[in-house]
This record gives structure tokens, sequence and C-alpha cells, in this order.
């Protein structure tokens, strides 16, 4: 095969490939919001989310490590006594430790951007607000000026 028949097949391919590429999706009805455009989150939802991942840390936080004292004593007994399980427990634990403390963090982490959310919509709502209500009294300030 020479290289211009190599570059040929190479041509046909990429329009054959290029001609049948199609998106499998449902086709824009006109009567429908633009995608992404109606998601509402409302502040219950927010202040759910937040709570679950409260009571979640809680509970992890206070029964997550239940187990951490027994099985570092098995460890301890097995690896004393020349078992290599005893070292595979302790690294067990010690694996059991870091998911638990990355899991603790990320329920916090959840938790408190909830609560920073709810703030900062409340905060934007009280600012939309006092701007609305700033543009009633510039109206109302352009109608006495009509009125004279």
């Amino acid at each position: 095969m020479a290289w211009d028949e190599w570059d040929q097949l190479k041509t046909e391919a990429a329009g054959r490939q290029a001609a049948s590429m199609q998106l499998n999706r449902v086709p824009d009805d006109p009567g429908t919001p633009a995608p992404g455009g109606d998601l509402r989150v409302g502040q219950q939802d927010l202040a759910a989310v937040g709570d679950a991942a409260f009571r979640l840390f809680d509970g992890l936080g206070k029964n997550g490590r239940d187990a951490w004292s027994i099985s570092q004593t098995a460890a301890k007994d097995l690896s004393t006594q020349g078992y290599a399980l005893g070292g595979a427990l302790d690294h067990v634990q010690e694996r059991w430790e870091k998911q638990l403390k990355t899991l603790l963090d990320a329920c916090a982490h959840i938790s408190n951007h909830m609560d920073f959310t709810q703030n900062a919509h409340a905060g934007d709502e009280y600012h939309v607000y006092g701007i609305v209500s700033s543009i009633s009294t510039l109206d109302e300030g352009f109608t006495e000026g009509t009125q004279r």
C-alpha cells in the first residue's frame, strides 16, 4: 500500500465518522424553558441537606471509633504472639481512622457550607429588596416632578 493510498483511506474514514456523528437527545420543544433554567432550591432544601450532614457527622463522631481500642489491643496481642494478622489488623484500623476523618471532614464541610449558603442567600434577598425599594422611591420622585 502506497502512502497516498493510506492518506486517502484515512480521509475517507474521517469523513464517514464526521457524517455519522449525532447527539443522543430529544430535540428541544419551542415551548420548554432553556436547559438548566428550571432548577430551584429553597431554604428548606438547603436546611435539610445541612441537617442530614450534621446528624451523620454527630453519629460518626460518637460511634465511629467504638472498636478502636479493642482492635488495637487485638492487633498488639496477635503481633506479640508472632501472627502476621496483628499487623494486618493494625493496618486496617489505621485505614479506618483515615477514612473516618475524611468522612467527618466532608460532613462538617457540607453542613457548614449549607449554613453559609442559607446566610448568603438571606443577605442577597435583603440586598435585592433594598435595591428594588430604592427604585420605587426613585420612581415616586419622578412621578412627583411630573405632577407640578
